[in-house]
């Protein structure tokens, strides 16, 4: 029996359901196979007298990719009511197969993810391939759904409330050696070919046995695993959980604590109502806005820039062998504890041996805590080590196929440290800025190669920070830009490309995000109320205590350079109310941020950081109006409308750039699915409709001019 997505043989006795989606490199609950599972289901039944065992493959690489997250992009809430019993067929389905009396075999020959790893749960007995590369789990918290093809009620009735929790509710991967120490997978063979051999040995050998061909949750004696919720140690620590969520998602993101309610609700009554209950909960979340957001986002958008959308192509991949950086400060060397840990031979330059020795301790210091943790062995710890030469002497850099100047942001310092190195490059070689804000083509200049001259700006602290930005300059050719993407990947980083201009995207975003809350700080509203105000919206930290982390003094010097740049050009640079604020707080109030002792916050030695007392004499007005809606608002739509004029200028080129770097580099709201996301996720009409609204209250940050509505309607997505 050949179907679109799957086959069906019956042979000695044995069922093969062979997962095939055909036209797609991986199988998914797609509507296609949810009718072909039916049918397959029924022959089953029917076939049932000569069947002494069923066993689950798979035709491709992986086992099963799960839902079909294209089909969810297009529901409407109208549609929970379909999508409720669309799932409950999926699982009675899998309920059938499941306690037909006949033992069942999952053939696990790669990944099972999700709805994947939900039809391996089908098996009685799961064999798979032990291979450290093969990932299996439940990820759907990440893109704001739960795991309801039976996920959740199957994987705590195996596990327990507390044991299951990693796994469902903080969506925690493991390999076939992980699953098998778990229980979730019962045998491992050192390759696909030996899984169905093994899957017929096993129905051979437990013919006659009932519990073989049932699961332990359908028995008699079943007890679950560290007791029920009424189990007084369970009850304790359900009375606090809901409350340490909250904390944590700030009830933004209603995927988590729908998935603790499905696995407390369902752990207290019989198998058919939890998963009748985990069905409804499904339901809800994939109508949800929410979880249109994250899945846009946290799937299309991720995967378009792991597989290279924004790559240039024709270009052969590159691999880093050997790569410079100048500058051992901060940013340096923690891009050199980043290519030395991904195996790339990494020559670090200061000025003096001191300074650049100082910036090689920095990846000793990360290496030593993950050794002392026994996350790392010594071993590989002095091989990291090894792979980062500090140096004084810039002859060291000769034959690097990259150099990355890692020096103070200013242009002549950076152009002499560009043309002492450049001739060092090996033949073909490329070289790196890694500035924030400067314009690429600008430095470029200093470059006898400017074509072979790119902006790769990462983010501090680099070994936390995933996002790098990946500017494109004037004359930069397109190998450079692949080879700086490829160059990124190896790192296990996520690179965004974007085209120069000043603070390119995410600084020029970042800074709106910044500036507008000091603006409102200036226009008196209480800064406590800005902060508080940032962080229940989802933003990560205000942006008060932001300014402070990154420096006031440094806003500072951008400013300066700016106004600079602007009289060279003959014009005058208009700077906002903001920057206006910072800078007094700079240059009269001597508040120049976290490392000069100060700036919007204090730090007292050993204490909590506070706000800075005198902010309420300097700035607040007392019968100033507000409200926290007007207030996040302006953080977040101030950044949407920053993206979409980044978009129409061709800043940016597309929306996943936006997204992601707005996300992972600049703190965006996850829940959102970031900055253009939530531009379509509010509605485009609603959207402008609002920033008019916002323009005529607080100015002309707000305002979308043609092009930028233009481009927000020319890049929305089609799903």
């Amino acid at each position: 029996m050949k179907l679109k997505t799957l086959h069906y043989a019956l042979a000695d006795g044995i069922a093969t359901i062979t997962f095939d989606e055909e036209g797609s490199p991986v199988n998914t609950m797609c509507l296609q196979w949810q009718d072909d599972l039916q049918a397959v289901t029924e022959q089953v039944v029917k076939d049932q007298d000569a069947i002494q065992g069923i066993v689950l493959a798979s035709a491709k690489k992986t086992f099963f990719a799960g839902a079909d997250l294209k089909g969810v992009m297009r529901m409407t809430a109208a549609d929970a009511p379909k999508v409720f019993a669309e799932i409950e067929r999926i699982k009675k389905n899998f309920r059938t197969l499941e306690t037909l009396g006949k033992p069942v075999v999952s053939c696990l020959n790669g990944a099972a993810l999700g709805g994947g790893w939900e039809v391996a749960l089908i098996g009685h007995h799961r064999i798979a391939v032990d291979d450290p590369k093969i990932q299996f789990g439940l990820p759907e918290v990440t893109i704001g759904l739960l795991p309801g093809g039976g996920g959740i009620t199957k994987m705590v009735r195996l596990l327990g409330l507390m044991g299951a929790q990693p796994y469902v509710l903080e969506s925690k991967m493991f390999n076939p050696a992980e699953a098998h120490q778990l229980g979730l997978v019962h045998e491992l063979v050192a390759s696909a070919d030996e899984l169905l051999p093994r899957a017929k040995a096993w129905i051979a050998s437990v013919q006659g046995s009932a519990d073989a061909a049932t699961h332990p949750w359908d028995r008699k004696d079943y007890k679950m695993p560290g007791g029920t919720p009424s189990n007084p140690k369970i009850a304790g620590g359900l009375v606090v959980a809901p409350a340490m969520l909250k904390t944590k998602t700030r009830g933004l993101y209603p995927a988590p604590h729908a998935t603790l309610a499905a696995m407390v609700e369902g752990a207290q009554v019989d198998f058919d109502t939890a998963m009748r209950i985990e069905s409804r909960y499904l339901a809800s979340l994939m109508v949800s806005p929410v979880a249109k957001n994250m899945i846009n986002t946290f799937f299309f958008n991720l995967n378009a820039i792991k597989s290279g959308q924004s790559r240039p192509k024709d270009v052969p991949k590159y691999k880093p062998q050997k790569v410079g950086i100048l500058g051992a400060g901060m940013m340096g060397a923690g891009i050199a504890y980043a290519q030395a840990s991904r195996g790339i031979a990494t020559v670090l330059k200061d000025v003096s041996l001191e300074k650049a020795e100082h910036g090689k301790a920095y990846s000793q210091k990360l290496t030593q805590s993950r050794v002392d943790k026994g996350r790392m062995n010594p071993h590989d710890q002095t091989a990291l080590l090894g792979r980062i030469t500090p140096t004084a002497d810039v002859a060291d850099l000769k034959g690097c196929e990259l150099i990355i100047e890692a020096v103070f942001e200013n242009r002549e310092l950076k152009a002499k440290v560009t043309q002492e190195a450049e001739p060092l490059l090996a033949e073909g070689g490329f070289f790196a800025s890694n500035t924030s804000t400067l314009p690429i083509s600008g430095l470029a200049q200093a470059s006898k190669r400017p074509e072979k001259f790119v902006g790769i700006h990462f983010f501090s602290p680099v070994d936390k920070m995933k996002l790098v930005e990946i500017i494109r300059g004037e004359t930069t050719d397109d190998e450079t830009v692949a080879r700086a993407f490829d160059y990124v990947l190896a790192l296990g980083k996520l690179p965004i490309v974007v085209n120069d201009s000043r603070g390119f995207y995410t600084s020029r975003t970042f800074g709106t995000y910044v500036m507008e809350g000091a603006a409102m700080l200036g226009e008196g509203i209480p800064a406590a109320v800005i902060e508080n105000a940032a962080v229940q919206a989802g933003l990560p930290v205000g942006p008060l205590a932001v300014l402070d982390e990154t420096a006031l003094s440094l806003s500072v010097h951008v400013l300066d350079q700016t106004r600079a740049d602007f009289a060279a050009e003959g014009k005058t640079y208009e700077a906002t109310s903001g920057e206006l604020l910072v800078e007094r707080m700079v240059k009269e109030l001597k508040r120049s941020g976290r490392a000069a002792g100060g700036g919007f916050y204090d730090y007292p030695q050993g204490g909590k950081k506070q706000l800075w007392p005198e902010l309420k004499t300097l700035f607040e007005k007392p019968g100033v109006e507000w409200n926290v809606k007007d207030i996040q608002d302006r953080l977040l739509y101030r950044q949407s409308v920053e993206t979409a004029r980044c978009l129409a200028e061709g800043v940016l080129t597309s929306v996943h750039d936006a997204n992601i770097g707005s996300i992972f580099g600049i703190g965006f709201p996850g829940w959102t699915g970031g900055a253009m996301q939530f531009i379509y996720g509010q509605g485009i009409d609603a959207f402008e409709q609002r920033c008019a609204e916002l323009a005529a209250k607080f100015g002309k940050g707000f305002e979308l001019n043609a092009e930028a509505k233009a481009a927000i309607r020319k890049f929305q997505p089609n799903y």
